[in-house]
This record gives structure tokens, C-alpha cells and sequence, in this order.
């Protein structure tokens, strides 16, 4: 009887310590994010939304955000059907390249995007020649966008396309031996919650970027400042609109989470 009592004390302590650690770290997260928005005072919300600077900054994020999307989606979806199904030699070397942006500095993808397409460089002396000058320009955004939000579609994607099984792709092609016919018929809508779910993922990691994005692009009003520029901005010239934009890019971040637990396969949810 005192054994039982005994475990029965050791257990409501082991509880009370693991919910003890849970809501530190719930309070860590959200007295943060709270205090942004005790930051916004009504009055000063009105007029940050029809700030020029503030809706061209808006604006520019998810037109730059957006095309970067496009641009992983259609790259990454033939790279994620390579390194799911084929069988080929170096396709860890492969795989670890691409995943080399998601724990590379954001300044060092800066510096690394600038040197690679200054216009002194042989890609841009190249481009130079069609007059094309990437560093400073919207497109340099979207590279830079691109190149550290790549990662996260890829591996979803490729995770996605590993759970369709091989024997319904077999099945396609007796029906019909055109890969692409089973690929855009049979794969895909398999894959496509897990490719949307990426996408997602791809698009809010665009949304949020900023070191690469400043040392590549800049920090140009109505060029290149995009969300989380004007938010750094705003820090040394208006508190109140690095705090709005920041409360916007905070609802845009739960609506992320939101859209990707759902369209998130069944599996691995």
C-alpha cells in the first residue's frame, strides 16, 4: 500500500514538471508575440494600413514571395520525383546541397548570391550585356527568396512522392507507357497534398526572409523592402510600423501553420 502511494506521489510530480516545462515554453512564445500587439494603439493601426510605405512593403512581400514560390515549385518538383524514385549514384550529395541554405547564415547566402551575380562576375557580365543588373533589383529578391526557401519544398516534396506506392505507378503504365501520362494523372494527385503543403511551407519561408534579401537586394523604399526590411527599418525610424508590419507577418505565420497541418498528409500528421 505505501509502494502504490508512493509511485502514485513519483507520478503526479513527473506530471507537474512536464506541464511546468510546457507552459514556460507556451508563455516564451507567446508573451513575445502578445507584446507586439499591445504595441499597436488603434489610432496608429489606421494609419499604417494606408502608409505608402508600409502597403508598397506589403505589397512587394507577397509579389516577390509569390514568384519565388512559383520558381521553387518549378524546379523542385522534378529535383523532389529525382531523389524520390531514381536510383542514382551521389543522390546523398545531392540531397545535402539542397539542404545547405537552411543552416547557411542568411548574411553568408547574401554575400555568397552577391559575388555570384555582381555585375563583375561572369554570370554578371554576362547579363550586363542584355542590361540586366541584378544586385538592388526586385529580381534579386526573388533569388534570395528563392534560394533559402527552396529546401523546405523539396524535402516535403520528396517525402510526398516516396509515400505514393510504386505499384500504382506500375499499374499506370500498363494503361498507358507514357511517363507523363502516370506522373500528371496518378502521382501527382497522390503527392499533392504533401506538394501543396511544401509550397506553403516555400512561401512563408520567402515571406520571412531578410539577411540574404539585405546584403543581396538591398534596402530600397518601393524596390526592394520588403516586410521584414521595413520592420528593421522601423526599429530605428517608427516603432509603431516595424510593430504593425510585424503583427501582420505574425497573422500571415498562423495562417502558414494552419494551411500546411491541413493540407499536411494524413501520415505524417
Amino acid at each position: 500500500m505505501v509502494w502504490n502511494t508512493r509511485q502514485h506521489i513519483e507520478i503526479d510530480i513527473g506530471k507537474i514538471i512536464l506541464w511546468a516545462c510546457a507552459i514556460v515554453l507556451i508563455l516564451f512564445i507567446l508573451i513575445p508575440i502578445i507584446s507586439i500587439f499591445l504595441m499597436i494603439p488603434g489610432g496608429n493601426a489606421l494609419i499604417e494600413i494606408t502608409d505608402v510605405v508600409t502597403l508598397n512593403a506589403i505589397k512587394l512581400s507577397l509579389l516577390t514571395s509569390t514568384a519565388s514560390m512559383l520558381l521553387i515549385v518549378s524546379l523542385g518538383t522534378p529535383t523532389a520525383r529525382l531523389l524520390a524514385r531514381s536510383k542514382i549514384r551521389g543522390k546523398k550529395i545531392i540531397d545535402s546541397i539542397i539542404d545547405i541554405p537552411i543552416v547557411l547564415p542568411p548574411s553568408v547566402a547574401g554575400i555568397a548570391l552577391l559575388l555570384a551575380f555582381a555585375p563583375r562576375s561572369p554570370i554578371g557580365m554576362f547579363l550586363k550585356q542584355y542590361g540586366i543588373i541584378l544586385p538592388g533589383s526586385v529580381w534579386a529578391v526573388v533569388l534570395a527568396q528563392s534560394f533559402v526557401a527552396l529546401p523546405y519544398f523539396v524535402r516535403s516534396a520528396r517525402t510526398a512522392f516516396e509515400e505514393v506506392d510504386p505499384k500504382l505507378e506500375k499499374a499506370a503504365s500498363v494503361l498507358s507507357p507514357s511517363r507523363i501520362f502516370s506522373f500528371s494523372r496518378i502521382v501527382l494527385p497522390l503527392a499533392s497534398r504533401g506538394l501543396i503543403s511544401g509550397a506553403i511551407l516555400a512561401w512563408g519561408r520567402a515571406l520571412g526572409e531578410f539577411g540574404a534579401t539585405l546584403m543581396f537586394a538591398g534596402n530600397l523604399p518601393g524596390i526592394t523592402q520588403t516586410m521584414p526590411l521595413a520592420i528593421y527599418l522601423g526599429l530605428s525610424v517608427d516603432l509603431y510600423r516595424a510593430s504593425f508590419i510585424s503583427a501582420i507577418l505574425i497573422m500571415i505565420s498562423f495562417g502558414i501553420i494552419i494551411g500546411v497541418r491541413h493540407f499536411e498528409p494524413k501520415g505524417r500528421q
